[in-house]
């Protein structure tokens, strides 16, 4: 059996800046696609792949999101409440690093998903993990199985599967919004404020930041115009 993390963090504390007005009564996490929030959606994956626990932080509106991943069941669901202070992605990972101990744990971002229902992405992603080698491993997708994606790529993916910035080209991929994460690359991390870029760098500079690549068509819902064509990409993939 492949292994897995037990345990994610899922980043669901954003302003929500860009989905505006829905996000002025709802937040982000809560806008449905298809007739299922993208919270849940995230959920879904983890469950697929056997994730045991999700840590799911919470800032614009949180109350909202707690109440609805109150009876959750699969993964089980712990908040990081982040109402007084938003730590961006690598601060809100930092605050939350007790819930995951000495472990690799899963990264996944509330507002990106891909129609996956037994699983594979992620366990794809475990499979590659080398703790020797990695702290960090990113799972990729192609422009063309973007839906939702504007600007350049995020990351070149070398031969062996090590990553270099793509400083504005187009011809290499995006980061997906998901990750294997090791607590190791946190150990000086500040404790405020912060992005994971952070973390990226730090992994790059010691040539530890890693890739693999989705396989499955992969939908990010950043602005309302978004919303039409994710819910038109998961009608095909669901009908094919």
């Amino acid at each position: 059996m492949t292994w897995v993390p037990s345990k994610a963090m899922v980043l669901a504390a954003g302003l929500g800046k860009r989905m505006r007005p829905i996000t002025e009564t709802i937040p982000k996490p809560l806008i449905k696609i298809a007739g299922r929030t993208l919270i849940d959606r995230c959920l879904d994956l983890l469950a697929a792949a056997g994730v045991e626990t999700a840590v799911v932080n919470v800032h614009h509106l949180g109350h909202l999101l707690v109440a609805h991943l109150r009876d959750r069941a699969r993964p089980t669901v712990r908040i990081s409440d982040e109402t007084e202070l938003l730590l961006d992605s690598g601060g809100g990972i930092v605050k939350a690093l007790p819930y995951f101990g000495p472990d690799p744990f899963l990264v996944l971002n509330a507002d990106t998903f891909w129609l996956d229902q037994q699983g594979s992405g992620l366990k794809r992603l475990a499979a590659a993990w080398d703790d020797a080698r990695m702290d960090i491993l990113l799972l990729l997708a192609r422009h063309e199985q973007a839906v939702g994606h504007e600007g350049p790529s995020d990351f070149l993916l070398g031969p062996d599967g090590r990553l270099s910035r793509a400083a504005g080209r187009s011809d290499g991929m995006i980061y997906a919004g998901a990750a294997i994460v090791h607590p190791r690359i946190f150990v000086n991390a500040p404790r405020g404020p912060h992005s994971l870029n952070l973390q990226f760098d730090w992994a790059l500079k010691d040539r530890r930041l890693f890739g693999v690549p989705l396989e499955e068509c992969w939908i990010t819902v950043g602005t309302p115009d978004a919303i039409a064509p994710a819910e038109a990409a998961v009608a095909v993939c669901e009908s094919g």
